[in-house]
């Protein structure tokens, strides 16, 4: 298949892009326009690698598929960079929830870490509102286009930092006004989510949820602690725990095929409690999480987990890093593994029962859902 570069490709005769979708794994900061870099930029005297948009746009894609996490981490300097101002905040945020919409997504969770947002002098309060009225006026503008779209903040802790109680106050502060859940984000290898039990505890005591970067850059001590010790209800990325998976035979053509594996208590565990697991295929090749098994989408174990019975969610992590949509993530799973609109299903229905809302708006999320892949 030929992915044109927005992904938007027919399955079984239908746009990718027109169908409904739910985005669980999406960062601010790696989802902000490059021509919106430039001209933020421009504004404060930041020194950009290229002059305009389409040139950043190209500089983010070389940095990401570089195969170092080192020069995949360098772009955010760039966009962090400009993110230091309530005006920012809130146009990046507004322009995130457009862009969301343009993609056919009708719910999002936006992470971002406040802490990474101070150095013009905001507040963590002034950085969270900004970026709120941000989603509101975002919304608004879909609304009036004739569309819909719903947009909660998750607050992310910087796991190397000593201020995750600090933002775990935060976004219980602020869970009547837009935030909907906790994340801790940065250098998953030796920084496991022990290291900050009391926020989790703090955040499990007010039934505030939690999602976890953890089997991304580290392995299954890192998913054990961010369920244990975080009490995660969600794993950001999770791919690693395919580590206690053991394949023993492979039987019959990729429709009929049989699977026969042997699981560990950890990857068990994740799966019978359908701990849903944010998958981001593109992001996941750009950061070598799945160097063990491979370089290109196909070598992503995505279809054995799916084939197996996991909660698997389809995510972009960076948009503007990986250079990529919900709508291109969705057409390379297609390309590389053969799915079909009932599989697309599945994959939101997965993330919708995910989502940090309550039951009956999950259920709502369920109807739009089948109704828009009936349609």
């Amino acid at each position: 298949m030929s992915i044109p570069a927005d992904g938007d490709v027919k399955v079984q005769g239908v746009s990718l892009r027109s169908l409904p979708k739910i985005s669980l794994h999406d960062h601010l900061d790696g989802a902000v326009r490059p021509q919106t870099v430039v001209e933020l930029a421009a504004s404060i005297g930041l020194d950009l690698p290229a002059r305009d948009g389409r040139g950043m746009g190209r500089w983010f894609g070389k940095q990401a598929d570089s195969g170092s996490l080192v020069d995949y981490l360098k772009t955010f300097d760039y966009t962090v960079g400009v993110m230091q101002s309530a005006d920012a905040l809130t146009r990046i945020a507004r322009e995130f929830v457009e862009d969301l919409a343009d993609d056919g997504v009708i719910y999002g969770e936006v992470r971002w870490a406040p802490e990474q947002h101070l150095e013009g002098g905001l507040s963590l309060d002034d950085a969270v509102e900004a970026v709120q009225r941000g989603i509101d006026e975002g919304e608004d503008a879909v609304d009036r286009s004739g569309r819909s779209i719903r947009v909660g903040q998750i607050l992310s802790a910087m796991r190397q930092n000593d201020r995750a109680v600090e933002i775990a106050e935060l976004a219980l502060d602020h869970r009547e006004e837009g935030v909907v859940g906790f994340d801790i984000a940065g250098p998953e290898d030796g920084f496991p989510a022990s290291d900050h039990r009391e926020a989790f505890d703090l955040l499990a005591a007010n039934f505030m949820p939690v999602t976890v970067h953890a089997g991304e850059a580290a392995g299954l001590a890192s998913i054990r602690s961010a369920l244990l010790d975080g009490r995660a209800l969600r794993l950001g990325h999770g791919v690693r725990l395919v580590s206690d998976l053991e394949v023993i035979a492979r039987e019959g053509s990729r429709d009929g095929e049989e699977v026969q594996v042997r699981f560990g208590d950890l990857a068990r565990w994740v799966r019978d409690r359908e701990i849903p697991l944010e998958l981001s295929p593109s992001s996941n090749v750009h950061t070598a999480a799945i160097e063990a098994w491979g370089t290109e989408i196909g070598d992503h174990p995505f279809d054995l987990l799916y084939q197996l019975g996991f909660a698997v969610t389809v995510n972009v992590d960076n948009r503007t890093m990986s250079g990529t949509s919900l709508t291109r993530e969705l057409a390379l799973l297609v390309d590389a593994f053969g799915y079909g609109l009932d599989d697309l299903e599945t994959f939101q229905f997965n993330a919708a029962s995910a989502a940090f809302l309550p039951v009956e708006e999950r259920e709502e999320l369920v109807e739009m859902i089948a109704d828009g892949f009936q349609r």
